[in-house]
């Protein structure tokens, strides 16, 4: 039996001690967080930032992209591994809680590319800030990555957006090599 600290309705702050060395935080009676004699911690529910689950989504292109000379085209990640809010649909995801989100991607293009590459997260049709990823092939090349972390307020589109100047047609790679990640790691 672990030493107790509880947060009582009645009673306020009540402490059973014990010789275990375990440790469990209560709230009402009911446990909340368990350490034990290692310093493992569980957690009785799911880990919440700011009093909701973090919204997290993570999917791959499904198939190739064809993306013509001098042009943009958005990139749909429809093939979904999670989607822990249910926040993204039809190349957009929605934010679904104000805060700090990480943004990953990896686009991978098939053949080789000259000429220029980019790559940008766009928030409700525009780009967050000055800067997209941007990179200029003079071989072949099978793919770059970026990320980033924005600060987005709840109901915020955020798009993917790839182009190419190579001077033809060329194709963004499907089957899980062209993919991206969206987490929210802190709450406003």
């Amino acid at each position: 039996m672990p030493s107790k600290i509880n947060a009582s309705v009645s009673s306020g702050l009540v402490v059973d001690s014990d010789l275990t060395g375990s440790l469990q935080l209560q709230t009402g009676g009911n446990p909340a967080i368990s350490i034990d004699s290692s310093q493992v911690t569980n957690f009785a529910k799911q880990f919440q930032i700011g009093g909701v689950l973090p919204p997290a989504f993570r999917g791959a292109l499904a198939t190739n992209l064809s993306v013509s000379n001098n042009t943009e085209a958005q990139i749909s990640f429809n093939t979904e591994q999670f989607d822990t809010a249910s926040a993204y649909s039809n190349g957009t995801f929605t934010v679904p809680v104000t805060g700090y989100y990480a943004l990953n991607c990896f686009i991978a293009w098939s053949g080789d590319i000259t000429g220029y590459w980019s790559f940008a997260w766009k928030v409700n049709g525009s780009l967050p800030h000055a800067n997209a990823y941007q990179i200029q092939f003079t071989a072949a090349a099978h793919g770059v990555a970026g990320s980033d972390l924005l600060y987005l307020t709840a109901g915020q589109a955020v798009t993917s957006w790839v182009g190419q100047q190579s001077g033809g047609t060329k194709f963004v790679t499907a089957g899980g090599e062209t993919f991206a990640s969206i987490v929210l790691i802190r709450a406003a």
